[in-house]
């Protein structure tokens, strides 16, 4: 029996795989082209990922639950602030923000074949073991926050290969709310990490679930309060993972 489900789940890998680098190709212009045009066209690229991440749910029988959608106003910019166990949360995380937004990624996903030119185009990397680069890529955001457009950062960093819910947060996502007066919108995925590890490539099919919580506005913070807010936020997102982790 162990050894039927080893080959099964071996053949889902590769199936996974082949969906994954498929889709991308095909659906890579519509992708790529309306952000490098211009911004106001730049949701082009997000109907584009919203797409590719329905085909990737459906033929891969991992589906999201999207939960908390009224908490998020479509018309509003946020930081988006989101826990990050899994490469499966990328599918959930695209299907679940309903307005442009901007995620800040780290430079090794550039190494990814065609989903590394994706990373290049829509997301604002960052050198993580570079201060300069950590410094530069904050300011990006803050360009982008300006002209109207929401971004997203992990605030862990990093996968939580951790036994907890939550790793110790940065501080970057805060600093630049504050400076920029953007309300937070914590969110987290539930599920993803069972699925598919950090770390590793093995994934099986099963459920999903994509959180928001309710915003969290920064007026009347400090840059001497950028704790409290970490300190807030953090606390929101763990109550959203205790709460739904419990029925998954």
């Amino acid at each position: 029996m162990n050894i039927i489900k080893t080959i099964f789940l071996k053949l889902y890998m590769i199936w996974v795989l082949i969906v994954f680098t498929t889709f991308m190709l095909i659906l890579l212009p519509l992708i790529v082209l309306p952000i490098l045009i211009h911004v106001r066209v730049g949701m082009g690229t997000f109907y584009g990922l919203k797409i590719w991440s329905r085909i990737f749910s459906i033929l891969n029988f991992i589906p999201y639950k999207i939960i908390g959608k009224k908490n998020v106003n479509p018309k509003a910019s946020y930081i988006y602030t989101c826990n990050h166990t899994s490469f499966l949360d990328a599918p959930g995380i695209a299907l679940a923000i309903p307005n442009q937004f901007r995620p800040l990624a780290k430079k090794e996903l550039l190494k990814i074949p065609v989903f590394g030119l994706i990373v290049r185009v829509v997301t604002v990397v960052v050198d993580r073991s570079s201060q300069e680069s950590r410094k530069a890529s904050l300011q990006k955001l803050k360009d982008i926050i300006k002209k109207g457009v929401s971004i997203l950062i992990f605030p862990e960093g990093t996968q939580n290969r951790t036994d907890q819910l939550l790793q110790p947060f940065y501080s970057g996502a805060f600093r630049t709310a504050i400076e920029t007066g953007t309300p937070i919108m914590p969110m987290v995925v539930i599920g993803a990490g069972k699925l598919m590890p950090p770390g590793t490539m093995k994934v099986k099919p099963g459920k999903i679930k994509v959180v928001f919580g309710e915003a969290i506005p920064v007026d009347g913070y400090t840059m001497n309060e950028v704790n409290d807010l970490k300190d807030h936020t953090f606390k929101a997102m763990e109550s959203l993972l205790v709460q739904y982790s419990n029925d998954h």
